[in-house]
């Protein structure tokens, strides 16, 4: 076990460096902010298509879902990757073509031009918190990873995930993050389907077979995706799935992938390609979850996918799979690290500091390093992996979602509407969480149990509608 560990370690480091070089070289691509936030728009469908799945399967898909459906079932995929997966589709089908026509660099200039500078700036502020969480999921996932393999303190693990994640990062910007991405990409999918395959074949029968295993010894109850018991559970699991699925439609990861494509076909098509594959792949976690406990009984708190890989896999297949996990989340890190530092450098900082356009890489540089140590801060706050992703995706939905989606496809409302969906949104959200209330007006509904993000989006929808019937008025 200790040579293991070693051979682990070893190649950990190797593979670390390797991602920083590859930034390095990336780095001879950047000369201005263009190429820095979106690759100078040079992205190919492989490439688009590569790091949008690269970015989004993460530690929520891979290593928070599997936990979630063993110990809750296929219904807590809901949020991910099913609602994710479905996301990427709905972007590529409502938002990639008329957004990358527009030729813009962030979402942020999206709400600007569209709405004006007070919306550009409220909703620039509102999306950058929503990836602290975010990025402090993939920290505190990887860190937990590497506290059951290496026996490294959570603490430690958070800082050593943070500091490499950001390095290559900031050397590079969009060029290094979808390059590594790439690389990464390639790990997580031999090394997800070399774990799968295995504990299939562990529990007898092939790969058939040892699905059929799955069908007759789970119990039953975490077979059921879709819960039917009573219509409170079967409305949550539906808000849970619109969060997944809609809430991250006003993502700055996600559309910066969009201006970073070639054309707007391209744009179109990655996001087409990335839902897919998420989809396809993503089922994955969920038989590594429902194996968990017939394989690993009695061990609850531990990662269930470093758990059955240091049980199951050989020494070279299981660094193999720890450097799957490792690229998974790294490639998620880095791109929700860029996201928020480029609304920042773009949306934010030149209101408050007026400075040219020759300032603006060395800008968004700036903006990495404070996103990066935010994040670490809310990762040592401490709240679990899951419920980090699920207020991230809260938080974007209920605020930013409507007048995006409204602001592309209707021409009425201006930025008084646009402003009346965000402050109400966001308001009614806020004070939910603050009151710890899990559903709509819980202590006056009762027992309706409408979920709280559904219930705040339909308000925005509400404020945005009447302040567009004011505008149209005055």
């Amino acid at each position: 076990m200790t040579d293991h560990k070693a051979l682990l370690g070893v190649l950990l480091a190797i593979y670390m460096v390797a991602m920083i070089g590859i930034a390095w070289w990336a780095r001879s691509r950047i000369h201005d902010a263009e190429d820095y936030i979106v690759a100078g728009r040079r992205l190919s469908v492989s490439l688009a298509a590569a790091t949008l799945l690269a970015t989004w399967f993460g530690a929520g898909a891979l290593l928070t879902a599997t936990d979630e459906v063993r110990r809750g079932g296929l219904r807590m995929a809901a949020l991910d990757p099913l609602g994710a997966g479905i996301c990427l589709l709905l972007a590529g089908l409502w938002l990639a073509r008329p957004l990358w026509n527009m030729r813009l660099l962030t979402l942020g200039d999206f709400y600007g031009r569209r709405f004006g500078p007070t919306a550009e700036l409220t909703a620039s502020v509102l999306m950058v918190p929503t990836y602290f969480g975010w990025v402090a999921a993939q920290f505190v996932a990887l860190a937990g990873l590497f506290e059951l393999v290496f026996g490294l303190p959570a603490s430690a693990g958070i800082a050593i995930v943070a500091v490499v994640g950001t390095s290559y990062t900031l050397l590079g910007g969009m060029w290094s993050v979808t390059l590594t991405d790439v690389v990464q990409m390639a790990f997580v999918v031999v090394g997800l389907l070399v774990l799968t395959a295995e504990v299939l074949f562990q529990l007898g029968g092939g790969v058939l077979g040892g699905l059929q295993t799955l069908a007759e010894r789970v119990p039953a109850e975490k077979l059921v995706l879709v819960p039917r018991e009573n219509a409170g559970q079967l409305i949550g699991w539906l808000g849970v799935l619109a969060v997944g699925a809609f809430g991250n439609l006003p993502g700055q990861d996600l559309l910066q992938r969009v201006f970073a494509s070639r054309s707007e076909g391209t744009a179109v098509r990655a996001c087409y390609w990335a839902g897919g594959c998420y989809l396809l792949l993503g089922f994955c976690p969920l038989v590594l979850g429902l194996a968990g406990d017939l394989l690993a009984p009695g061990h609850e708190n531990a990662s269930t996918i470093g758990l059955l890989s240091t049980i199951f896999l050989s020494p070279w297949s299981g660094s193999l799979l720890l450097l799957a996990v490792v690229s998974a989340v790294l490639s998620t890190i880095d791109s929700a690290i860029l996201s928020p530092a480029s609304l920042l450098a773009q949306n934010v900082f030149p209101r408050i500091v007026h400075a040219g356009p020759e300032h603006a890489l060395a800008r968004n540089r700036r903006a990495v390093v404070l996103i990066a140590v935010c994040s670490v801060i809310t990762a040592y706050l401490g709240e679990s992996a899951y419920r980090m992703l699920e207020d991230a995706y809260a938080l974007a939905m209920v605020s930013l979602l409507v007048p995006l989606l409204a602001g592309v496809w209707f021409v009425r409302g201006g930025e008084r509407a646009a402003m009346a969906a965000m402050t109400v949104g966001t308001v009614s959200w806020l004070l939910h969480r603050v009151a710890g209330w899990d559903a709509f007006l819980a202590p006056v509904m009762g027992d309706a149990a409408i979920p709280v993000a559904a219930a705040c989006t339909g308000l925005s929808m509400l404020a945005f509608g009447l302040g567009a019937w004011a505008d149209a008025r005055s």
